[in-house]
């Protein structure tokens, strides 16, 4: 059984303009994308349309449930379910397949439907006997737990559900580890029901906030991007800085900005400036591998960028029971942070680049003219904020934004969003969360596997123990636990990994839980930009032609500095304040010195890391300016060590910055 294979067809963002790509460049990034959305079916003929018709009947179900109230364990149930039919219809089960609708995925399509119809017919009964489970729920659940294991490798990769298989072969073999690992041991008659009956496991929190939250903000970004909105703020950026390559910088930042707010994709973005923004930053005298670096952290923005930010940001609120508001006012200083260090870094090389010659610049529509044309989806970046300050539920908000990007499209003829484009949005939409909600339900089944055998608990006590009690080392061992994390999994999988292994050892040393939970997100997203799932990097390599090792470790210069910002968080009484939360001790004046001291701070990091401040900085210079950045940013590195880091801090950037000054020049080589 399959359907004819169609021509080929480049995965690629609406907003890319795929014939400025040549051939093997877009194959390339179609790889990468798809190595971060999975290898997809394009079916065409009844078998396409089929495919259509499943994918917006879970938009419309999931659109239903935020409007009425469905039963939360019918809600997650139908969720992993709608994900399971998708997942085996749209994803072949390894490349060669692609395009053609096999009999095995007719038949996982089926038995993943039925686990659906057998746990929602169950109903409270199934709950209460999971205690004491019944054959056939044992035989459903293993069958379960392996078609979101397989959903999960065909849609994000092997690596994710490697990892369940090793935290479910520790659940069941852990009595045979020394101490302090060792627990009692578990057989599957309490696993596997804990797993797939109880809300502890695959449909846990996770799967809660994918069905309730991230779909809809899926199909949001799905609707915004048929609109025109994602290439309308690409122009934007372009035309408000000129479209000269002396600018080329500036109008990556700027636009990355624009554009990964609604999107939280930070391939996706990445792909998108690139296309457009290469050649620009070529004439202009950037080394492909330092433009690919600064465009794979503009995309690596988009999944820190309110409104939307990435997945994680959603599983935060749910995690702490904060309003979607609350998260959203945590990131706002951060990610204000994060793009003035990228642009600190623009403006350095700049001077390190040089003049450019007159003359170089893009044919560009006058800003003021898209504005007076396409202004109305700026409404994008502030309808949800808008509704949810009014007092409404992120749920809600979406809903009504949504309403509002198809009435304010209508405006212009080019963007109406016909009924062709509602029924492609909601498609894609629905498409997008599947990989999504099949990581969630894996990330379940790790979760599940680490509250029932108590490894979180252990595991923050050993964190504790080996950093010596230490707040700053227990902070450092987290980050790199993260980190390591991160790199085998994506950045949501990793943040609820980490949140439940990783963030209790903080909070047990007096963090406050939204501290340490921000924390933990940014280093999950660090991941975006770390081998061997750099999806960003790799892609701007694929566009710039640098090697994608290179790139990525240009792409670690670009975005470190702003990295080292969450260990204030953590541990400086006051670095709360950049969370724009008081403690009793605080006033608004103190949060306004830490912004402050960590822009300074970022400021200096940023011209050690770029070996450019005044002029080009000798070895000597650059540790020093690498050094009063982290004093600034990081005082606790050495508090009780010497007295006020962040003054000596100052003091140091200061004198490094009078010492490039014309005749000191000498002296401060002499550093």
């Amino acid at each position: 059984m399959s359907g004819a294979p169609p021509p080929p067809v480049r995965n690629l963002p609406p907003e890319i303009d795929a014939d400025a790509l040549d051939v093997d460049t877009a194959a390339r990034v179609e790889r990468l994308i798809e190595e971060e959305e999975g290898i997809q079916n394009r079916f065409t003929g009844w078998i396409g349309h089929a495919a259509t018709a499943v994918a917006v009947a879970m938009s419309l179900f999931h659109l239903w449930a935020a409007w009425d109230i469905v039963p939360t364990t019918t809600l997650r149930f139908v969720h992993v379910g709608f994900a399971l039919a998708l997942g085996f219809f749209l994803f072949p089960v390894a490349r060669r397949f692609r395009n053609r609708f096999m009999a095995w995925d007719a038949a996982l399509l089926a038995l993943g439907l039925y686990c659906t119809w057998y746990l929602i017919a169950g109903g409270d009964d199934l709950l209460d006997r999971y205690v004491f489970p019944e054959p056939m729920d044992i035989v459903v659940g293993w069958l379960l737990v392996a078609l979101v294991l397989e959903a999960t490798r065909r849609t994000t990769g092997w690596i994710m559900p490697a990892v369940a298989i090793a935290f479910m072969l520790y659940s069941f073999y852990g009595n045979l580890l020394p101490a302090p690992w060792a627990h009692r041991g578990y057989d599957a008659a309490r696993l596997i029901p804990h797993l797939t009956i109880t809300l502890d496991g695959i449909f846990g929190t996770a799967v809660d906030v994918s069905a309730t939250l991230i779909i809809l903000f899926t199909l949001y970004g799905a609707i915004l991007q048929s609109t025109g909105a994602g290439k309308f703020f690409v122009d934007f950026s372009f035309s408000l800085t000129g479209g000269k390559p002396s600018s080329a910088g500036r109008t990556v930042v700027l636009s990355s900005f624009l554009l990964g707010g609604p999107s939280g994709s930070g391939v996706a973005t990445t792909v998108t400036l690139g296309t457009v923004a290469w050649p620009l930053m070529k004439r202009v005298g950037y080394r492909a591998d330092d433009a690919g670096g600064l465009l794979a952290a503009g995309g690596l923005g988009a999944i820190i960028s309110p409104p939307v930010l990435g997945a994680a940001a959603f599983l935060i609120a749910e995690y702490l029971k904060l309003g979607y508001l609350d998260v959203l006012r945590m990131a706002v200083v951060p990610t204000i942070l994060y793009y003035a260090s990228l642009l600190f870094m623009v403006e350095l090389d700049q001077r390190r680049l040089g003049d450019v010659p007159p003359g170089e610049a893009m044919v560009v529509t006058p800003w003021r003219q898209l504005v007076r044309r396409y202004g109305f989806h700026f409404s994008s970046l502030v309808a949800i904020v808008i509704f949810m300050a009014l007092g409404y539920s992120a749920t809600m908000a979406v809903l009504y934004a949504m309403l509002v990007a198809v009435a304010l499209s209508w405006i212009r003829r080019e963007t109406a969003m016909t009924p062709k484009r509602l029924i492609d949005s909601l498609a894609s939409g629905a498409i997008q969360a599947v990989g999504i909600a099949a990581t969630c339900a894996c990330a379940g089944i790790i979760v599940g596997c680490i509250t029932l055998t108590g490894l979180g608990l252990k595991f923050s006590e050993i964190a504790i123990q080996a950093a010596g009690g230490s707040l700053v080392v227990t902070a450092l061992y987290t980050a790199l636990i993260v980190w390591v994390v991160g790199l085998a999994v994506p950045v949501t999988a990793s943040y609820i990994i980490s949140a439940v292994v990783a963030a209790p050892a903080l909070m047990k040393l007096g963090v406050p839980d939204y501290a340490a939970h921000m924390f933990v997100f940014y280093y999950a997203v660090l991941s975006e930009v770390s081998p061997p799932t750099a999806l960003s990097p790799f892609a701007a390599a694929a566009i710039t032609g640098a090697g994608p090792y290179r790139t990525t470790l240009q792409a670690w210069k670009y975005t470190l500095p702003a990295f080292v910002l969450p260990f204030v968080f953590v541990t400086d009484p006051e670095g709360v304040g950049l969370l724009l939360s008081l403690t009793p001790q605080m006033t608004w004046l103190d949060v306004a010195w830490q912004i402050l001291l960590a822009a300074g701070g970022l400021a200096a990091l940023a011209a050690g890391c770029q070996g450019q401040a005044r002029r080009a900085l000798s070895l000597g210079e650059r540790a020093g300016f690498i050094l009063a950045g982290l004093l600034m940013v990081f005082p606790a590195l050495l508090d009780g060590m010497l007295p006020a880091p962040h003054w000596l801090g100052i003091g140091l950037a200061g004198a490094l910055l009078v010492l490039q000054r014309g005749g000191a020049t000498g002296v401060a080589r002499a550093l």
